[in-house]
Parts: structure tokens; C-alpha cells; sequence
């Protein structure tokens, strides 16, 4: 890795890595909540609503918010039968009522037997883990666990064990888990290790890291993720996903 790719991730970490990333981005749903399981659950919502434009994106969440009578957490637990009548019309791109359903009736039972739902990506990863790979095929299968659960929603929840680079699900371990003071991620797991993450492999990611020569595997899958963080690790062990914020930074604002 060129000195010029160095300098250029590390300026473009500091550029992006702020709050003023936060207003435009799918983040923005989850930093309008303080309690653990609402910022939980509305991340990992906004992260798995996160394709196409980020406007339009950050309405369907704040619909969603709206709907759950703006306590997602509260909403989950509670709910009756009827209440879920008003979910019936809900849609953004290929993810339609039957998924956001069958979403609220795992939220529902999940937190019935669990404090936070890091349990359900650490379950199955074992404790000297270089990466999540194992946390995010328990997860899965975790997810899909219920009783007649829609065959349709597995298309939502990526899992490495078909090859994706599930870059949605690595985005939201990238907002619960990397830890620092610049206010963006919200670092409130602490069983996941940051050094365990896996770069999300978006399309402004995918690009500027082919770009630079972070990237040689032809085609983008679980493998290519493993490799650009492979390389990112190079430049930090600790924290690799940092570098997230540069790559989509570049990408997104038209830098490279």
C-alpha cells in the first residue's frame, strides 16, 4: 500500500468521522434515541432499509417511527394483534409488510428472553474469533428460528453462508460496537470487539477500494470483504473499519 493511499485514508477518516456525517446518513435514525433497545432496533432497521437514496431511506425509518407511536422498544414488546393492522401498507422497495411483520414478531420474542440484541450475533462466535463471520450465520439462523417464519424475508438478512458480503448487517455491527469520541458510531456493545468487524461493501466502498488497490477479487461477495479488511487491517488491527468512512466518503460525495 502506497504512502499516497495511507495519508489520503487516514485525511479522509478525519474529514468523515464527524457529526455533520450524521444528519444525511441512514445513522441519523438510531441518534434519535437514547435507550439501549430503541437505538438497537431501529439500526439495525435502518441498516437493512439501506438501499437506494439515502432521503428517501431516512422517511421510510421515520414512518416506521411513527408507526411504533415513536417508542420502537415499548412498540415491540407491547403491541396487540391490532396494532399491527397499521403496518399492513408499509413498503420500501422489495421489503413489504409480510417482512416487516414477521421483523416485529422476532423483535417481540427476542426481547422477551434478552437484554440487547448483540446476544443474537455473539451466540455462535466463538470468544477468540478473528472476525464475525460465525456471529452473523448464527444470527441467520437465529433470526429465521420462529415458527413459520415468510421464506420470502430471508432476502433481508445476508449471511455469509451464501457468499454474501452482507454489507448491511457489517454497517450496523459498525454502529453498535467501533468505539471512539467523534460522536457518529455508538460503540454500546462490548462483547464484539471492533478489530472483529468486517468493512460493509457497499457500491461507493467496492469502488474507491478497487481504486485504490484494496481490492483484487473480481466479483463482490463475503470474500471480498474479508480481503479489503484484511488490507485495512494493515493499517489499523485495532479498528479497521474506520476506514469505512473514508471509502464511502470518497465514493459518495464524488471525490474518486
Amino acid at each position: 500500500m502506497t504512502n499516497y493511499v495511507v495519508e489520503l485514508l487516514e485525511e479522509k477518516v478525519a474529514q468523515y468521522n464527524q457529526p455533520n456525517f450524521i444528519p444525511n446518513d441512514p445513522i441519523s435514525i438510531p441518534h434519535q434515541f437514547s435507550k439501549l433497545q430503541d437505538i438497537e432496533i431501529m439500526g439495525f432497521w435502518a441498516a437493512v432499509l439501506a438501499w437506494g437514496q439515502r432521503k428517501t431511506i431516512i422517511n421510510k425509518c421515520q414512518e416506521l417511527i411513527q408507526l411504533m407511536d415513536g417508542a420502537p422498544y415499548d412498540f415491540v414488546r407491547n403491541h396487540t394483534d391490532t396494532d399491527l393492522k397499521r403496518f399492513l401498507n408499509f413498503k420500501h422497495r422489495t421489503f413489504n409488510a409480510t417482512d416487516t411483520l414477521y421483523f416485529l414478531h422476532f423483535f417481540k420474542h427476542f426481547y422477551q428472553h434478552h437484554h440487547s440484541l448483540e446476544e443474537a450475533f455473539v451466540h455462535a462466535l466463538p470468544v477468540e474469533a478473528l472476525h464475525v463471520e460465525m456471529g452473523l450465520a448464527g444470527f441467520h439462523e437465529l433470526f429465521f428460528s420462529l415458527e413459520d417464519f415468510p421464506e420470502r424475508t430471508r432476502k433481508h438478512i445476508a449471511t455469509p453462508v451464501r457468499k454474501s458480503s452482507c454489507k448491511r448487517l457489517n454497517m450496523f455491527l459498525r454502529w453498535m460496537v467501533r468505539k471512539d469520541d467523534k460522536g457518529v458510531d455508538f460503540g454500546l456493545w462490548n462483547a464484539l470487539k471492533p478489530s472483529q468487524l468486517i468493512c460493509p461493501c457497499d457500491v461507493h466502498v467496492d469502488r474507491v477500494a478497487r481504486k485504490l488497490g484494496l481490492i483484487q477479487r473480481p466479483t463482490t461477495d463475503w470474500q471480498t470483504a474479508l480481503e479489503l479488511t484484511e488490507n485495512l487491517r494493515q493499517l489499523d488491527p485495532n479498528d479497521p473499519v474506520k476506514y469505512d468512512f473514508a471509502l464511502f466518503g470518497l465514493g459518495v460525495e464524488g471525490e474518486m
